[in-house]
């Protein structure tokens, strides 16, 4: 039962994590205008709904230490989401409930999920998301590489940048930069995760976000850096960690002229401070279109977005925090920023410091685009990683003495 168990969460887990939005709008109105409101739903979030009443109901599970902590948060989490949604909805904007359901309520039933599957099952997963995560990256590399997508993707770019598994170029940076400071919380052969970590970079930098591999290379050091290594004396960690961080540096050097020699980093050639970037700031200017009733209690999305593309001339809202304030109206803004905080703030303790890492750069990644604000996975990749790896505040019971 609990290998029929894991088999169907890595399916549904699977399904959310790969199937981007591009390929859902092939069978339904995913993210059109039009359609119905049950097709506004990922299939992956539909299996994970699902799933989560038999994984609680079915058969008895075990919680110790801290994971009995984790999982009333998560239930006082995902109760106060459901009203969230339900107060959006009946408030006539259904479209904004949608993706509180698709990124942030499915991320609570994720989490529940996992607390209810043993240690073992939990790593598991967190293996294949990984795993996922990696050959999305190897996918986007390929991509550069060829010039050619092998998801569908409708957005037209000046400049080619693959997408991987993930529905956008900045979601596969951010994903890139989400799995390595968790591929270092496995328990593979150091040359795998020194392979995988590459492979994450090389990813990130195929992808075109700027600053998600920033945040890369800034989390690859911070690694080498913060992560105690037990084994070694405090001198010797010391010793080996400046051997590393040269190495790396001296590696990472030699790898970013091999990238900027095959192409892969022609959008870092130019300054930070470009047209994209005044993109994200000029979009707090929509302020100035909007009255103080919209802005404390929300308004339309379709109308915040025809003032955006009429009177900003932007094609996107390049910007989480001014979807969310201008869809829930600061107060309810306020509140979902902090129930999810809250959430994650809690989900993290006892979590070793490369867990902490991997979210720091994933959310500097994200913060930095609309990322938060759309139909995304990687809210719920997170909290399915730091479930995987986390001790919970569980000692290893002592070896017993021959």
């Amino acid at each position: 039962m609990s290998l029929l168990f894991l088999l169907c969460v890595a399916a549904a887990f699977i399904i959310r994590f790969t199937i981007p939005a591009q390929l859902m709008n092939r069978f339904v109105a995913y993210t059109e205008e039009t359609g119905s409101f049950y097709e506004k739903l990922h299939f992956g979030t539909y299996a994970v709904l699902l799933l989560l009443p038999v994984v609680l109901f079915s058969r008895p599970f075990l919680l110790r230490g801290d994971e009995i902590g984790k999982f009333r948060a998560l239930v006082r989490y995902g109760a106060l989401m459901l009203l969230l949604v339900l107060f959006m909805f009946f408030t006539g904007r259904a479209g904004s409930s949608v993706l509180l359901v698709d990124t942030y309520l499915v991320t609570g039933a994720a989490g529940l999920i996992m607390l209810a599957l043993n240690p073992m099952s939990r790593r598991v997963l967190g293996d294949i998301t990984l795993g996922v995560l990696i050959l999305s990256a190897v996918i986007g590399i390929i991509e550069a590489v060829t010039q050619q997508r092998i998801m569908p993707y409708d957005a037209v770019e000046l400049v080619f940048r693959p997408v991987g598994l993930s529905e956008h170029p900045l979601a596969l940076g951010a994903t890139c930069a989400t799995a390595v400071g968790f591929v270092a919380l496995t328990r593979w052969p150091v040359w795998i995760r020194v392979a995988s970590i590459m492979l994450l970079f090389i990813g990130a930098a195929a992808s075109g976000a700027r600053m998600a591999l920033l945040v890369t290379v800034i989390e690859i050091f911070a690694l080498i850096i913060i992560v105690p290594w037990p084994p070694l004396s405090p001198r010797h960690q010391r010793q080996a960690k400046l051997f590393v961080l040269l190495a790396t540096a001296a590696g990472g050097a030699v790898l970013i002229a091999v990238l900027l020699s095959a192409g892969l980093l022609s959008r870092f050639t130019s300054t930070l401070f470009d047209e994209n970037f005044f993109v994200r700031v000029s979009i707090y200017d929509v302020f100035k279109y909007v009255s103080f009733e919209q802005v404390m209690f929300g308004m339309d999305g379709t109308e915040l977005v025809k003032i955006v593309q009429q009177k900003l001339h932007m094609p996107t809202i390049e910007s989480a925090q001014v979807v969310f304030i201008l869809l829930f109206g600061l107060p309810v803004a306020l509140l979902f920023a902090w129930l999810v905080i809250w959430m994650m703030w809690r989900m993290l303790r006892h979590a070793q410091p490369a867990a902490w890492i991997g979210v720091g750069a994933t959310l500097l990644a994200a913060l930095s685009n609309n990322t938060l604000s759309s139909k995304t996975p990687i809210v719920m990749m997170m909290i399915v990683l730091v479930l995987a790896y986390n001790a919970n505040g569980i000692k290893d019971a002592p070896d017993k003495p021959a």
